[in-house]
């Protein structure tokens, strides 16, 4: 029986072929694996020795040769086919374990050389395992070294590998080289070709180019199944493109995480993330009931809980500290669903804390590299994918922004523009239409996923744990008339940020005015649909 290896994740490789050797394979190997195995005392046969030619062109060219493509693509039931190997003194091929150039990685540094780039992309390897298999029938093919054990046990069966095995194996074959295309394709639609330089750039996360190509084919990979989606007649799973945000989430402790718990984790982790102070989001069915900031995550929590301490219960929460023990006291004094945060710090202290709340769900994930960063939702039939919407207008020191401007008489006072700065954050990520009243580092009020502005207020007043007098309002979009304005007013905020942009602003800057409101208008709007 003879084996080719030629991998580029070396991860088990000695063991694995060190137990085939053993077994009486013959190991055929190239390059960097080959020398691998003979330092550590493997008997191998070069590719060379095999096609009868040396490594070409620094190596792109070593496997491309019908004594290695023959050798796998003879069909072992038909005669005719043996026979012509036979004639070309050609060695049957019967396991073959390739893993490709890291593309993926190379593809993650976008100050690598285009050149360099290209160099990562495998032309060898992946004709080795699309060769192998679709000869399943005859030939093994392995191409994560995870697998590695479970080869040896089905070769050492007794009768061999089984046929749903090998035609299991050749499904996960074709599944990885469809994923390296993918990628491959994905990182090209990036680059730009200026024809009187001759460079290649790739995109950044704010070019169309980047999050937009013409062909966008995600490569998304099961991590679970879930007990069901949004209600329990609907199925349900947990999917990732890449290792990284909840593609690369750990969950800690608690119930199994649930469709709606995930949705939940995101929405606490957006509103967290816009923030470089310590800030705390309870979320109840997507929006945040109460977002505070402090000096420490555990006071930024419990002021966060105590905004509306209601609807706190049962929440989820988002961090963007790590978890502490404090913290995690502060937690288990009353009932959540789950919480998402970067890290927890000190496990071993924090994890008994935890323990006492056992059904908790805990989860830690890293939401650094997301760039490009793309949203995507379904409709029926079709994909929408849009940039994810971040408040960078709000990340400076207001008024300095200049799309940002006072359209009132009255400046806003240092707190005002402090609590505008806060409130314009929050009110970003909660359903639109929204109007939410804040303090300067505590919502006060949330008004969410109205079908007017003026109901908007009305539902927040309604919702408002404390009076509103001396807060500050925020608005996702422009009031189309003077009559939201005026219940802002009403309701006690002495400031407004909002966009701007509609045909009637005189008429609501003129009300602004007339109760003495100092009001700005951002430029940018933020839905959430």
């Amino acid at each position: 029986m003879r084996a080719l290896l030629s991998v580029s994740d070396k991860t088990g490789l000695v063991p694995f072929a060190q137990a085939l050797s053993t077994a009486g394979w013959e190991i055929v190997s190239t390059g960097g694996t080959a020398r691998a195995l003979t330092g550590a005392g493997i008997r191998v046969v070069g590719i060379s020795d095999v096609t009868g030619f040396p490594e070409m062109l620094d190596g792109r060219v070593k496997t491309l040769d019908p004594h290695v493509h023959g050798g796998i693509l003879a069909r072992r039931s038909r005669p005719d086919d043996l026979a012509a190997i036979a004639a070309q003194g050609i060695t049957p091929i019967d396991l073959v374990v390739v893993n490709l150039y890291p593309f993926a990685k190379a593809a993650a540094r976008l100050d690598l050389p285009f050149a360099d780039l290209v160099e990562e992309i495998d032309i060898g390897g992946p004709s080795l395992v699309r060769a192998a298999a679709k000869n399943f029938a005859d030939v093994l093919v392995v191409v994560d070294p995870a697998d590695y054990d479970e080869v040896l046990a089905a070769i050492a069966r007794k009768g061999g590998p089984t046929l749903a095995f090998r035609f299991d194996l050749a499904r996960r074959a074709f599944a990885h080289t469809a994923a390296y295309d993918q990628m491959i394709a994905s990182t090209l639609a990036e680059v730009r070709v200026d024809e009187s330089t001759g460079d290649f750039t790739r995109g950044t996360a704010n070019d169309a180019s980047a999050l937009l190509p013409a062909v966008w084919q995600p490569r998304l990979v099961k991590r679970r199944d879930l007990r069901y989606g949004e209600n329990p007649h609907q199925v349900g799973a947990w999917y990732a493109e890449r290792e990284a945000g909840f593609g690369a989430a750990v969950v800690h402790q608690g119930k199994e995480l649930s469709f709606t718990n995930l949705l939940d984790l995101d929405a606490a982790a957006r509103i967290a993330l816009e923030f470089d102070e310590p800030c705390a989001a309870v979320i109840k069915h997507t929006n945040p009931c109460g977002v505070a900031t402090a000096a420490t995550i555990a006071d930024a929590y419990v002021l966060a809980r105590e905004a509306d301490a209601l609807s706190a219960f049962g929440g989820i929460v988002g961090i963007n500290r790590p978890l502490d023990a404090e913290t995690a006291r502060r937690l288990t004094s009353t009932f959540i669903e789950a919480i998402v945060a970067p890290s927890i710090d000190d496990l071993d202290a924090v994890k008994p804390i935890l323990a006492a709340k056992p059904n908790l769900r805990v989860v830690t994930a890293s939401f650094e590299g997301l760039d490009p960063a793309r949203d995507v939702r379904s409709i029926l039939g079709a994909w929408l994918v849009q940039a994810r919407d971040r408040v960078v207008e709000a990340a400076g020191t207001w008024p300095a922004d200049a799309d940002v401007r006072v359209v009132t008489r009255r400046q806003p006072t240092d707190d005002e523009w402090r609590a505008l700065r806060f409130a314009w954050r929050v009110c970003a990520h909660v359903k639109s239409n929204t109007v939410i009243f804040t303090g300067p580092a505590t919502t006060l009020a949330v008004g969410a996923g109205q079908m007017s502005r003026v109901d908007a207020v009305k539902t927040a007043v309604m919702k408002a744990s404390g009076q509103l007098a001396g807060s500050v309002a925020a608005s996702d979009a422009f009031f189309p008339f003077r009559d939201g304005l005026d219940a802002v007013a009403a309701a006690g905020a002495t400031a407004v940020v909002q966009p701007g942009g509609s045909v009637r602003d005189k008429e609501v800057i003129a009300a602004a005015d007339e109760h003495g409101l100092a009001m700005v208008f951002t430029g940018h709007r933020h839905f959430r649909h």
